[in-house]
């Protein structure tokens, strides 16, 4: 198994850019899925992005054209990429690892702020 620890979450104007970063502990190169979840106050968690370990992505609705999900097997990192954010994307983003039949794990999370 691996653990994943975000980063890059901050404060932002609508309109700005983030780029959030999971680093795992050990290999992704065989994760099935590697994505990014996010949550807001009195909300489920909701899928954002995902990458398979094929690099197959898929976006939310909401998201499409925004942001943009991608992995460095090499760094055992994965990114997502915010751009034209609103203050609708204001969430703790976390970080899944999907690996069939063994483990499903999450990171800790990050907050994503978008002010109007």
């Amino acid at each position: 198994q691996v653990r994943l620890v975000e980063s890059g979450g901050g404060l932002v104007q609508a309109g700005g850019s983030l780029r959030l970063s999971c680093a795992a502990s050990g290999s992704i190169f065989s994760i099935d899925i590697m994505g990014w979840y996010r949550q807001a106050p009195g909300k489920q968690r909701e899928l954002v992005a995902q990458i398979t370990s094929g690099g197959t992505t898929n976006y939310a609705d909401s998201v499409k054209g925004r942001f943009t999900i991608s992995r460095d097997n090499a760094k055992n990192t994965v990114y997502l990429q915010m751009n034209s954010l609103k203050p609708e994307d204001t969430a703790v983003y976390y970080c899944n690892a999907l690996k069939f039949m063994n483990y499903n794990n999450w990171g800790h999370g990050t907050q994503v702020t978008v002010s109007s």
